[in-house]
């Protein structure tokens, strides 16, 4: 059974946010008592947060699907909804969070840093808030917004200062379990390892963690064996260490061919050209490595490498490898740049920028792109016809109008409000004044529809008696 992963496609929902509240206080004696409703709570976020207790992503490997709580709707007595609860998704440390198309959204590096990964949404307002000195009793709310919909993909990379590199069996694993406390499985045949194994060491005052990466084969940066897979593992380690096999059964094989075929994989994988490097001679304990290693070891410092022969079974050379490592760790760590405290930067909107777009697609349709309009529309109740009216009513005073005009917009042109995918279309009809002191009875809007028939009906009664009073004015008895 796996109990180890380290990629996965991860689906996360965040939480909608609550409607708003469209009531009316009612007491004894005062029907009418003003507007109460309450606002819709905020939908919760889901957020991902380094936790160094998680060691793998299995859990989001068989529940791939994640989901915060929504937003409570708002309430009459100017009761606000409750906050929907944010959606904590615990990861390893060294977790990287791409999108679909594998840009890099977010690297996890140490305990407790976090990343939304999907927004909730704001929970509409409620009609006390809605109210002003023009609009005193306003019949509607606003719709909470949906909480965003993600598809992401997690990647870990172990944080680890040194990586063990180099063929199946080179004795990787075997070298691991004497330098540090770690019980990786051990066998006499290839690909004994097929995760990565993590280790403490200790040397002197300098405490590091040793990588033990499955091995390499020839082709393993284009996905022959398992180096594909856990090559990302050694990104983040300080030191590489090279373990070659000196008494090795395969007659085609020495340690200086096997150190060229691994380096020539790191470099096609790329990125690992300036990490420094040891050379581990391993298995001198037997008679034929150890002849091996020292005829080559003259040739491998010639290139500049370090070497250590050393046998992890008969425990030679381990004092003197550990100290090594721990002396190229410390530079390493003396070598990074001093990190800053986290800067808030912030960015405010230029003097010009309306915060929205308006284009003419080639069929002929307008299109309003803006983060302002898109919120406004997906927060409007389109089955109440003040609600469509408030809507008109903003997207006016934001200038969306009069930009429609200088795109040349008519009347009856289609205008689109929101992406391609997800947009309300509608056929523009320009008014010269807009504004809720224009709004009738609460519930209408003449923009919207045609007059009422009870009200044409009221129109023409009055006509008749005015027109009869008329009459009767100009009637001249003695005539």
């Amino acid at each position: 059974m796996t109990t180890f992963v380290d990629r996965v496609e991860l689906h996360v929902a965040a939480g909608n946010g609550g409607h708003g509240c469209a009531s009316v206080h009612r007491e004894k004696f005062k029907p009418l008592g003003g507007p109460d409703g309450g606002n819709g709570g905020r939908g919760g976020d889901v957020i991902l947060t380094v936790d160094q207790s998680v060691t793998t992503l299995l859990d989001y490997h068989h529940s791939p699907h994640r989901k915060a709580t929504n937003g409570k709707p708002g309430e009459g007595g100017n009761r606000s909804g409750k906050d929907g609860l944010d959606l904590v998704l615990p990861v390893p440390d060294g977790t990287v969070v791409l999108d679909a198309a594998g840009n890099v959204l977010a690297d996890l590096v140490g305990h407790g840093t976090s990343y939304i990964a999907a927004q909730g949404g704001r929970g509409g307002l409620g009609n006390a808030a809605l109210a002003s000195a023009r609009r005193k009793a306003p019949g509607f709310a606003l719709l909470g917004e949906p909480g965003d919909l993600q598809n992401i993909v997690l990647e870990l990379k172990t944080v680890a200062d040194v990586a063990l590199v180099g063929y199946p069996s080179a004795g990787k694993s075997s070298l691991i379990s004497v330098l540090s406390a770690a019980k990786p499985k051990i066998a006499d045949y290839p690909f004994t390892t097929l995760v990565p194994n993590l280790g403490v060491v200790t040397a002197g005052s300098t405490v590091f963690t040793v990588a033990d990466v499955p091995g390499l084969i020839p082709g393993a940066s284009q996905g022959k064996g398992l180096g594909l897979e856990f090559l990302r593992h050694v990104e983040r380690c300080s030191v590489l260490v090279h373990v070659l096999d000196t008494a090795t059964l395969e007659s085609d094989r020495d340690p200086v061919s096997d150190l060229d075929v691994i380096e020539a994989e790191l470099r096609q994988y790329g990125g690992l050209g300036d990490r420094p490097r040891i050379v581990v001679l391993n298995k001198v304990d037997v008679p034929d490595g150890k002849e091996l290693a020292e005829l080559v070891r003259a040739d491998l410092e010639e290139r500049g490498y370090r070497v250590f022969e050393v046998s992890a079974v008969a425990h030679i050379g381990l004092k003197e490898l550990t100290y090594a490592l721990g002396e190229m760790v410390g530079a390493a760590r003396a070598a990074k740049p001093k990190e800053e405290a986290t800067r808030i930067v912030i960015r405010p909107q230029a003097v010009d920028d309306a915060g929205f777009a308006v284009t003419r697609e080639d069929d002929g349709l307008f299109r309003v792109r803006g983060e302002k309009p898109e919120r406004w529309v997906r927060q409007t109740d389109f089955n109440n016809d003040e609600a469509v009216g408030y809507l008109a009513d903003r997207l006016n005073r934001l200038g969306v109008e009069g930009e429609l005009m200088k795109a040349g917009a008519r009347a009856g042109d289609g205008v689109a409000i929101g992406p391609e995918d997800n947009a309300v279309v509608f056929d523009w009809e320009p008014s010269v004044t807009a504004g809720a002191e224009m709004l009738g009875r609460r519930g209408e809007d003449h923009r919207f529809e045609e007059q009422r028939p009870a009200a044409q009906r009221r129109r023409d009664r009055q006509a008749e008696r005015d027109e009869v009073t008329r009459e009767f004015d100009e009637f001249d008895p003695f005539e």
